[in-house]
C-alpha cells in the first residue's frame, strides 16, 4: 500500500476501507508462515480505530470504524488500557516523516503517553487490574488508538488529581524533564537551571520540577501567552527567545555569572549561545526519552501539575501534527482523545 487509511493494517498490501474496523496490528497468515514477532496481533481477536502510516515517510490516516472492546486479555507482562486521551510529541511527527534515526515496524502506530482505564491484564501483572486508571510512558501498539497495549512496567498508577487529559501529558515530558535535571544534569538546591522553549510540554515540567526542588528557574518562550504560562508555572523570570538581545537580558539578570543547566530542545540551534550562557562547570542537557519514577510523589504532593494545550479528537491527527510543527509557540502539552 501506498497509504493506507486505516491503522492497524495488513502491512504489506493494505486493503482496509474507511468506515470498517481492521485486526489490530495484523491478518491471518498462512500455516507455516508465522507473523515477524513485531507484527503479531498484539491482542488476537481485538478490534480498534486508530491512526498511523504503512510507509516511512508517510501521512496519518484514520480508520473512521467504531471501537468494540477486546475480548482477550493481555499478553504475560503486558496490559490493555482503553485509551482516554494520548500525547502528541514532536518525535512523532520525526518518525512519521522518516527523518528519525530508528524506524519502526510498519505499519506504525504513533503514541507513547497515554492515559486510561485497565481494560485487562496479562499473565504475572499483579500490580493492576481491570478498571483502574492511569498512564504510561511508552506503549507497544501505539496511543493513538482506542485501545493500547503497553508493558506492565511501563504504566503508572494516575492519581485521582489529575484528569485524563492530565494524565497524558505526564510521560515524556516530565520523565524527560527529571532526567534532565537530576540523572544527567545532578542539580542541587540554590542552582539555576534556564529552560529554553519553556512554555511546552517539557519545559513546563522542568520548570515546575525544578522550582518544587529550590532551584532558581529562568525561563523562555516566543510569545507573550507562552511567557505568562510559564511564569505561572515555576519559572522566576521568562525571557523572549525572538528578540535580539534576548542573551544579553540573560546575562544581565544573572549579573554576568550566567546560569549552572541549561535545559536545551534545540541544540543544534542554539547551543553556541548556550555555552556562552553557562557558569563555570555548567551542563547542557539535551532531551532524553527516559524516565524516573520519582515524580508520582510530585502528583500527590501537588506542585506536579501538567498544562494541557490544544485538543484534537483522533480525527484530527494530521492537524495535530502540523500544529505541533507549524505553531508560532507552545502552550502546554498537545493530547488526542479518542
Amino acid at each position: 500500500a501506498v497509504r493506507c487509511r486505516a491503522v492497524p493494517c495488513r502491512a504489506v498490501r493494505c486493503r482496509a476501507v474507511p468506515g470498517r474496523a481492521v485486526p489490530c496490528r495484523a491478518v491471518p497468515r498462512p500455516p507455516g508462515r508465522p507473523w515477524p514477532a513485531a507484527r503479531r496481533p498484539l491482542v488476537p481477536g481485538a478490534w480498534r480505530r486508530g491512526a498511523g502510516c504503512c510507509r516511512l515517510p508517510g501521512d496519518p490516516f484514520v480508520a473512521c470504524a467504531p471501537a468494540t472492546s477486546c475480548s482477550r486479555p493481555a499478553r504475560l507482562g503486558r496490559v490493555l488500557i482503553k485509551v482516554h486521551a494520548c500525547g502528541v510529541n514532536p518525535v512523532e511527527t520525526y518518525i512519521r516523516s522518516g527523518n528519525y534515526a530508528r524506524k519502526p515496524a510498519l505499519p506504525y502506530t504513533p503514541g507513547s503517553d497515554v492515559s486510561g482505564v485497565i481494560e485487562s491484564v496479562g499473565e504475572h501483572v499483579t500490580a493492576f487490574k481491570k478498571g483502574d486508571r492511569v498512564f504510561s510512558i511508552g506503549t507497544i501498539s501505539g496511543g493513538y488508538a482506542d485501545y493500547a497495549v503497553a508493558a506492565a512496567n511501563r504504566v503508572f498508577p494516575l492519581s485521582d488529581k489529575l484528569d485524563f487529559k492530565q494524565g497524558a501529558a505526564i510521560g515524556i515530558p516530565y520523565f524527560t524533564a527529571y532526567r534532565a535535571l537530576f540523572q544527567k544534569g545532578h542539580a542541587k538546591a540554590g542552582e539555576s537551571v534556564l529552560v529554553h522553549g519553556a512554555s511546552g510540554g517539557v519545559g513546563i515540567a522542568a520548570c515546575q520540577i525544578a522550582r518544587a526542588c529550590g532551584l532558581k528557574v529562568l525561563g523562555t518562550a516566543g510569545t507573550e501567552e507562552g511567557m505568562n504560562v510559564v511564569l505561572r508555572n515555576g519559572a522566576h523570570q521568562v525571557f523572549n527567545h525572538r528578540e535580539a538581545n534576548y542573551i544579553d537580558k540573560i546575562k544581565e539578570y544573572t549579573r554576568m555569572q550566567g546560569v549552572n543547566i541549561i535545559i536545551e530542545m534545540l541544540s543544534n540551534i542554539n547551543l553556541a549561545t548556550d555555552l556562552h550562557l553557562l557558569s563555570c562547570a555548567g551542563k547542557v542537557m539535551e532531551e532524553r526519552h527516559e524516565c524516573a519514577t520519582a515524580l508520582l510523589d510530585g502528583i500527590e504532593a501537588g506542585w506536579l501539575k501538567p498544562i494541557v494545550g490544544s485538543e484534537y479528537p483522533l480525527e484530527k491527527v494530521v492537524k495535530a501534527h502540523e500544529d505541533i510543527i507549524h505553531s508560532s509557540g507552545a502552550r502546554g502539552k498537545m493530547v488526542l482523545v479518542p
